[in-house]
């Protein structure tokens, strides 16, 4: 019970301050600016990055509008399985708990807006690219972080089986054993205790 608790602890504190930050940040862009209202502190930097007052009803960056519902779903079943695996995840693999700690906080901060507003407010937006939030970006995060924890993770490995491979294949120096079974394989002509058996 003990370490499930410390699990469960780390799991809920780190995916507690990003569900914080995330509504917190929300809350600032619905109270302050109107919808599709775009502010910047510096009018040069407008065209790069800007807080614009967005409403997406679709899954991350505003992909797959109109299926809010169908995401509902999906992120109470993401949220479940990882409350549930998150214990048998080894304390050593802190990039996969990491990772699912931060997917965590994406999926409930998000969640908590489907439910209560019906639709996620997306407010970050950078050249081009689609609107996002604290959210999106956790989430987004959190799978870099799992996909190169399984890549350092698979070259740890390849080494240590290079290693391995290699301390097999080098030469072995005689030992001490080996030497006393060479003297034991000698003739019964040329060993000195028979000799000395002769001479008696």
């Amino acid at each position: 019970m003990k370490k499930y608790f410390r699990d469960y602890l780390f799991l809920f504190l780190l995916a507690g301050a990003i569900v914080a930050l995330d509504q917190w940040t929300k809350y600032l862009v619905r109270e302050t600016l109107p919808f599709q209202a775009i502010w910047s502190p510096w009018p040069w930097l407008t065209p790069y990055a800007r807080i614009v007052h967005w409403k997406n009803t679709g899954a991350a960056f505003g992909i797959f509008q109109g299926f809010g519902d169908v995401f509902t779903v999906l992120a109470i079943v993401v949220s479940i399985a990882i409350l549930y695996y998150f214990p048998q995840v080894p304390r050593r693999d802190w990039t996969l708990r990491l990772a699912m700690g931060m997917q965590l906080g994406g999926a409930i901060g998000n969640l908590i807006d489907r439910l209560v507003f019906g639709s996620v407010t997306d407010f970050i937006s950078v050249g081009n690219f689609a609107v996002f939030n604290v959210a999106d970006a956790s989430i987004s995060i959190g799978v870099a972080i799992l996909v190169l924890g399984m890549l350092a993770k698979e070259r740890e490995g390849y080494l240590e089986e290079q290693q391995r491979l290699g301390n097999e294949g080098a030469p072995q120096p005689p030992g001490e054993n080996e030497n006393l079974s060479k003297m034991g394989e000698l003739p019964a002509s040329k060993s000195p205790l028979t000799e000395e058996a002769k001479g008696e």
